[in-house]
């Protein structure tokens, strides 16, 4: 079972890069939308951490299907996307997982695994 989410995070704009970050964030929102509406990836959210003191800070949650969300990490778009968050953003990220029904199977998976 492959990950069926792709979570794409930051700590914080780089300081005197703000301005660069908060475009970005914009460009991507659109890109994404493109991508749900293209079939691309079945949706996605972004999601600002409340302030805590930790190193993350903000993420978009984005799902598809396994081979959806590869087709889209492996798009000269999405390479480009990563480019730019890296001139402007600290901690920048792509974690893969999985949400949904495939957290209940995975589980399952990790419990079968567990010495008996």
């Amino acid at each position: 079972m492959s990950a069926n989410a792709v979570l794409f995070g930051w700590n914080r704009s780089l300081p005197g890069r703000e301005q660069f970050s908060a475009a970005h964030f914009q460009d991507f929102s659109a890109y994404l939308q493109q991508q749900v509406a293209a079939g691309t990836v079945e949706s996605f959210e972004p999601v600002l951490i409340e302030p805590h003191g930790g190193a993350f800070n903000g993420f978009f949650l984005i799902k598809g299907t396994p081979h959806q969300l590869s087709t889209l990490t492996g798009s000269p778009d999405w390479v480009q996307h990563l480019i730019r968050a890296d001139l402007h953003l600290q901690g920048a990220s792509v974690l893969r997982g999985v949400v949904g029904t495939a957290v209940t199977e995975r589980m399952g998976m990790w419990v079968q695994a567990l010495p008996k």
